[in-house]
């Protein structure tokens, strides 16, 4: 076997190219479009770059053929609570069914982030932020939601055996969204939408300027200032909806409000995988036609939680039922042709959000995906993510 360090386009060409050797006969395995990864390893896009730095690599066997690949990444904003060590990152993480295969790209990785200052890895992550490329799947190896990470479950036992450990793990929750609501989110709907001081909203895309200052709102009070996340300016919010607006649809973005002031959100978006999934990973102009043409012509039956959110003064009395309950008014009418729905990954170092997530209605855990750690010291002690308060 032999690795290859990707220095050239022609590597990074063959860096997107592993996982389609691997996942050919793979009926559930979608296929990311390429300049969603590359976007992650250009200085001129990602904006981690001005806090860390990244590697990556190729592993070919005997004859040549790809069967693996990894990236390794140092990032100074990267902290969990309690760290009490420097950590880095590995990432993208691709490898055949082999254990030395698989160890070869481990300990090339960990050697490179040891010559860097760290003393342990989380993988599999992402070089920025959480919201793409986070985790292993250990549970629930069905189609990935976009920006979700995909592998075969023998990827666990090639960490495990490796050495890494569990240092969180991310739930993933499914609704069945058309069937009825349970009797408890009625009773506990019906005492806001009954009070005149309680209202909701739809977002509307040509007053995207008002529902960003209403996401700043419930983001900043909600969870600004927790695990170092920062404030939200409404400017920074807008410029976000204006990137979702192409692919937004108005009847899932839902605000909560008391005396017209926002105190909820519930933030989905069609799956956008069910349309790139007809793509093969590309997107020039010929794919970009194609895909509105299948945006036009194929429902999307299937739509993803990005952000649920309660502001603290209200949360626990029953408005995440509220919003709920008013969205639903709209989404389960016969002409709204969604029938799947999940949410994003919580950690279980949350369990305030679990438990929020469970009292939605009638949810199951639709999927699991673990990010694992591995501690360079093997005698330091190994301690999972703390738990929330």
């Amino acid at each position: 076997m032999q690795l290859i360090p990707v220095k050239d386009s022609a590597t990074a060409k063959k860096f997107l190219q592993v996982p389609v050797e691997l996942y050919t006969n793979d009926p559930n395995w979608i296929r990311p479009l390429d300049k969603d990864i590359n976007e992650v390893f250009d200085e001129k896009i990602n904006k981690a770059f001005r806090f860390g730095e990244v590697e990556r690599w190729l592993l070919l066997n005997d004859e040549g053929k790809l069967i693996g690949r990894i990236a390794a990444f140092i990032y100074k904003k990267y902290k969990n609570k309690g760290d009490d060590v420097p950590v880095g990152g590995i990432g993208f993480f691709e490898c055949i069914n082999k254990q030395q295969a698989a160890d070869l790209l481990l300990d090339n990785a960990k050697h490179w982030l040891i010559q860097k200052g760290m003393e342990a890895m989380d993988g599999p992550i992402n070089f920025g932020e959480r919201d793409k490329w986070w985790g292993l799947v250990t549970k629930g190896f069905e189609e990935p939601l976009y920006g979700m990470n995909y592998n075969p479950p023998y990827y666990a036992f090639l960490f495990e055996n490796y050495g890494f450990k569990p240092f969180f793990h991310q739930v993933c929750f499914g609704l069945h969204p058309k069937a009825p609501l349970e009797k408890k989110i009625h009773d506990r709907h019906a005492v806001y939408d009954s009070n005149p001081e309680f209202s909701s909203k739809h977002i509307k895309k040509d007053q995207l300027e008002q529902f960003a200052y209403d996401f700043a709102t419930v983001y900043n009070k909600a969870w600004a200032g927790h695990g170092g996340l920062k404030q939200m300016a409404k400017e920074q919010v807008l410029i976000l909806f204006k990137k979702m607006k192409p692919v937004m649809d108005d009847k899932l973005i839902w605000f909560a409000y008391h005396n017209n002031e926002p105190i909820a959100m519930f933030v989905n978006i069609p799956d956008l995988n069910q349309w790139f999934k007809y793509l093969d990973g590309k997107f020039d102009l010929w794919h970009k036609l194609k895909f509105l043409w299948i945006k036009k012509f194929k429902p999307n039956k299937k739509f993803s939680g990005i952000v649920f959110g309660v502001v603290p003064e209200w949360q626990g009395k029953g408005v995440d039922a509220y919003i709920i309950g008013e969205s639903a008014k709209v989404i389960q009418q016969p002409d709204v042709t969604y029938t799947q729905y999940e949410m994003q990954w919580i950690g279980d170092f949350n369990p305030k959000m679990i438990n929020v997530a469970e009292s939605l209605g009638e949810t199951f855990r639709s999927r699991n995906l673990t990010t694992y750690r591995y501690l360079f010291d093997r005698t330091k002690e190994f301690k999972r993510h703390p738990m929330l308060p």
